[in-house]
């Protein structure tokens, strides 16, 4: 009886530990990158948000969309704007290459209509592709702390053709379980039993 009821906690720890990431789950979140707010004289203002929202069409893999908005402001040296909205993919990698219990790595891809649009420089707008790896840890079983690292390209028009760069994120997701969330839109968000 011991071993039965060991083995039943040990694997009802095991499923949830990756229940987040299951088919029928829902990936919501932001990524946060090149945050930077000088205090000196005619310092200067910078970040980049990345907000997302998926959907895990099977376990390990997500589909759904993105925008994305930069801003870098300095005295005297203007605004440069970077926007883009369109369609991410997100897929874990299995828990045998993590090196820290509770997390996981996965590799991210994008595609969508984005800009870059310097205050002095060359401007390019069109197609934005982007690729790379990250890593997650849960903080609880819906909560994960992610790094990502990025290569962001944008192919189109403007003054110069292509433009890219290579981006540090941190960002912060929550793993929403669908069939509780609509339970709880169907009861209107009343969670007390009939």
């Amino acid at each position: 009886m011991k071993k039965i009821i060991t083995l039943l906690i040990t694997s009802h720890l095991i499923i949830g530990a990756h229940a987040q990431i299951q088919k029928g789950n829902i990936l919501v979140g932001a990524d946060i990158a090149d945050f930077d707010l000088s205090l000196n004289e005619g310092g200067n203002f910078s970040f980049f948000l990345e907000p997302k929202l998926a959907y895990f069409f099977s376990n390990n893999l997500a589909l759904g969309g993105y925008l994305n908005f930069g801003l870098v402001t300095s005295k005297g040296g203007g605004e440069s704007i970077d926007y883009g909205i369109g369609l991410l993919g997100r897929y874990y990698l299995g828990t045998d290459i993590n090196v820290v219990r509770n997390s996981r790595f996965f590799l991210e891809g994008n595609a969508g209509i984005e800009g870059t649009n310097p205050a002095s420089g060359e401007n390019t707008n069109g197609l934005g592709l982007g690729f790379g790896p990250g890593w997650t840890y849960f903080l609880t079983q819906n909560v994960g702390l992610e790094a990502l690292l990025k290569y962001n390209g944008i192919i189109g028009f403007g003054e110069r053709v292509t433009s890219s760069d290579l981006r540090l994120s941190v960002g912060f997701q929550i793993y929403l379980p669908s069939a509780q969330l609509r339970r709880r839109l169907e009861s209107g968000g009343d969670n007390r039993k009939q």
